[in-house]
């Protein structure tokens, strides 16, 4: 023991443990002595800039089409925040393409949200006449993903 009274070797072997453990944080209590390791973990963020539209007709369309979807009586809404996801995994077919027949309970598309991947299904019965969002594009809360007709 240091003349701190706080045993130096325990708190590095702590913070080791942290490293090894991928934890953020450890508490233990021995002999009325209670000691907590953090460390801080940063975070990557990535900004990925978006390519220049080819024409502004096309760039406009898209959000008049995603605003005409949500006026919808058939459209879809997120339950949740997260990036949507076409498809099971990368390269894999669709869960479901426009034109063709969904039923009740079939998983349309796939919402990661603080990495879980969250299934969501179709609400009711029809024909998918619209996929309002693109693969792995962030989605908000009532934001319209698809529309059932």
């Amino acid at each position: 023991m240091s003349k701190a009274g706080v045993d130096q070797e325990l708190i590095r072997q702590l913070a080791a443990l942290l490293t090894e453990t991928d934890l953020s944080e450890i508490e233990i209590e021995t002999d009325g002595l209670k000691l907590r390791v953090a460390r801080q973990v940063a975070q990557a963020v990535t900004h990925i800039a978006a390519p220049a539209p080819a024409a502004h007709a096309p760039a406009a369309a898209a959000p008049a089409a995603a605003a005409e979807g949500a006026s919808h009586p058939g459209a879809v809404n997120s339950p949740m925040v997260g990036t949507a996801y076409l498809a099971p995994e990368p390269g894999a077919a669709v869960f479901a393409q426009v034109g063709q027949q969904i039923s009740e309970g079939q998983t349309v598309l796939i919402i990661e949200a603080m990495k879980t991947m969250n299934h969501i299904p179709a609400p009711r019965s029809g024909k998918l006449t619209a996929v309002l969002v693109d693969d792995g594009q962030p989605v908000e809360f009532g934001e319209p993903l698809f529309v059932i007709e």
